[in-house]
């Protein structure tokens, strides 16, 4: 069993959701990943998403896409996110995701040649937001070889057939967008029963659930009925405002604060 089904297995055995972070490799510093990804472990983080960042970011709102960009400012690379989760490996029982755009892996050489690094350098699962279902069966291959779980997302506008197909080709987990359009806070908790539902009926693979979660509330309006929650843009956020300051205290705070809207699984 993978760290990344062991995790969700976990989470279905305690009865309750759980949090899976999103953080941007390289932001708010160069080397930031080394203080933030123990300290999300250390508060309790099921999966925690690793953003490595490109130059045309997609579906990420202005948060998002800022931090990006401002990382590939400060030279962050594929090579030194790798470097960096290497070096913290050890000190992160959390499972690792990398949330790669296609564009990036066929510049790396292609889905394997991705995937032998990704797993070496301790990840254990991958998201390809922008994956086309076409090319979906040969990245699932180059995870599947190199024992890493491999994540598509499904949009709330995806029809039920599709939605099928996309998880077929799914392994880990299912990534479902509780929103349609571009990542960022909302005010309003996301309406995610229904697609659930659906989901529930064509995958019997753990669904996490994200875009724009920001609160205690919205964690708990998608835990009622999904398996964990996907924080990105307030987390980066916070972390951005912290700039040099304390890094795992931003990550253990907030961590803590939504963790007060986990329940028991729908």
């Amino acid at each position: 069993m993978s760290r990344i089904e062991a995790a969700f297995a976990g989470l279905k055995e305690r009865g309750h959701g759980g949090l899976m972070p999103f953080v941007c490799a390289g932001a708010p510093t160069l080397d930031a990943l080394t203080e933030v990804l123990p300290a999300l472990s250390d508060a309790g983080a099921v999966v925690i998403e690793v953003g490595i960042p490109f130059s045309d970011p997609i579906a990420d709102g202005p948060v998002i896409a800022a931090a990006m960009h401002d990382a590939i400012g400060r030279g962050i690379t594929p090579t030194k996110v790798f470097d960096q989760v290497r070096a913290v490996r050890d000190r992160v029982s959390s499972g690792l995701v990398a949330m790669v755009s296609v564009s990036l892996v066929h510049a790396m050489g292609g889905g394997a040649a991705f995937c032998e690094r990704a797993r070496g350098a301790g990840f254990d699962g991958c998201i390809f937001p922008d994956a086309p279902l076409e090319e979906s069966e040969e990245l699932g291959a180059a995870c599947r070889d190199h024992g890493l779980t491999c994540s598509l997302l499904i949009a709330p506008t995806t029809p039920k057939d599709r939605a099928r197909l996309i998880a077929e080709r799914c392994t880990g987990f299912v990534y479902l967008l509780a929103r349609a359009g571009i990542t960022g806070e909302r005010s309003e908790a996301p309406e995610v029963a229904d697609r659930v539902r659906m989901l529930r009926r064509v995958t019997a693979l753990p669904i996490a659930c994200g875009f724009g979660i920001s609160t205690p509330d919205h964690v708990r309006a998608v835990v009622e009925h999904a398996d964990a929650a996907i924080v990105g843009t307030a987390l980066v956020r916070r972390l951005e405002q912290a700039g040099n300051g304390s890094l795992r205290r931003v990550c253990e705070d907030f961590l803590a604060e939504l963790s007060t809207g986990l329940v028991s699984l729908g």
